[in-house]
C-alpha cells in the first residue's frame, strides 16, 4: 500500500507528559472512528532499535479538518523526532487500519473501558456519534492516576451537553495525591463499577483500548461477569 505524506501543523500538551500533534488531512482522506495509521518518519535526524516507525490511534474524528494523534512522550529517538521536527516537515502515513470500530445495531449499547492514551481512539468514536447523531448508547470509562493525566478529559466531559445517549465515568486510582481536587469515581475500573452503571452487563459490545494490564484485567472482568468473547473488541497499546 502506497502511503501519503503529511505535513505536521502544530504540537499542544494535552496532559501531563502527553502531546496532541496535529497534520494536516490528505484531500480526499477517509476512516472510521476508532482506526489507526502507521506513521514513518522520513529521513531522521536520529534512530533507535525501535525503528522509524510506530502505529498511532487517529485521535481526531473524522469530520475534524486535521489528522490528531496523542502520545506520551517517551525519551526514545522516534518520540524525539516527532516532538523537534519543525513545522510543515513531513511523516508518511499508512492506512487506515483497524476493525475497532462503533457496531452498526445501534439497539445494543457500547461500552468503552480505557485508561491513560488508551483514550484515543475513544475520543474520535465520541466525537464521531455525537456529530453524526448517532442513536446509540455509549458509557466511557476511563481510568488515570490523577486528572492531570487524563487526556482531553474536559472535552469528553462537555460532550454529555451535547450528546444525551453519552455517559462518561472517568475515574481516578491516586487522586488524593493529585494537584487538583478529584470529586468523581475513585479506584479501577472493575465489576462493580461497571454494574453501577450497566443494568445488564451482558447487553452491550465492549470495547477495551489501553495498556496490557488494564486490557488483561477487563477482559477477565467481562469474562467472569458472562460476557460473550466475541462481544468484547479489543486494543492493546504496548510501547507507547
Amino acid at each position: 500500500m502506497a502511503g501519503d505524506k503529511i505535513k505536521l501543523k502544530r504540537r499542544e500538551e494535552v496532559a501531563k507528559g502527553t502531546a496532541a500533534v496535529y497534520f494536516e488531512k490528505p484531500e480526499g482522506f477517509q476512516f472510521k472512528a476508532g482506526q489507526f495509521l502507521r506513521f514513518t518518519a522520513i529521513d531522521p535526524l536520529e534512530t533507535d532499535a525501535e525503528g522509524n516507525s510506530r502505529t498511532f490511534s487517529i485521535a481526531s474524528a473524522p469530520h475534524e479538518g486535521d489528522l490528531m494523534i496523542a502520545t506520551r512522550m517517551r525519551d526514545t529517538a522516534f518520540k524525539r523526532v516527532i516532538k523537534a521536527m519543525p513545522l510543515g516537515s513531513e511523516i508518511e502515513i499508512k492506512g487506515p487500519y483497524g476493525r475497532m470500530t462503533l457496531h452498526d445495531d445501534s439497539g445494543r449499547p457500547a461500552v468503552c473501558l480505557t485508561g491513560g492514551i488508551g483514550i484515543t481512539p475513544f475520543r474520535s468514536i465520541a466525537l464521531d456519534a455525537a456529530h453524526a447523531g448517532l442513536s446509540h448508547s455509549i458509557h466511557l470509562f476511563y481510568s488515570n492516576r490523577g486528572p492531570e493525566d487524563a487526556a482531553f478529559l474536559d472535552q469528553l466531559t462537555e460532550l454529555e451537553k451535547i450528546n444525551p445517549n453519552y455517559r462518561l465515568i472517568a475515574t481516578m486510582t491516586a487522586a488524593a495525591a493529585s494537584t487538583p481536587p478529584w470529586t468523581g469515581e475513585t479506584g479501577y475500573i472493575n465489576g462493580e463499577m461497571l454494574s453501577r452503571f450497566i443494568d445488564d452487563l451482558k447487553a452491550p459490545v465492549y470495547y477495551i483500548a489501553g495498556p496490557e494490564g488494564l486490557v488483561t484485567a477487563m477482559r477477565k472482568t467481562l469474562s467472569e461477569a458472562g460476557v460473550n468473547e466475541s462481544d468484547i473488541h479489543v486494543e492493546q497499546f504496548t510501547g507507547y
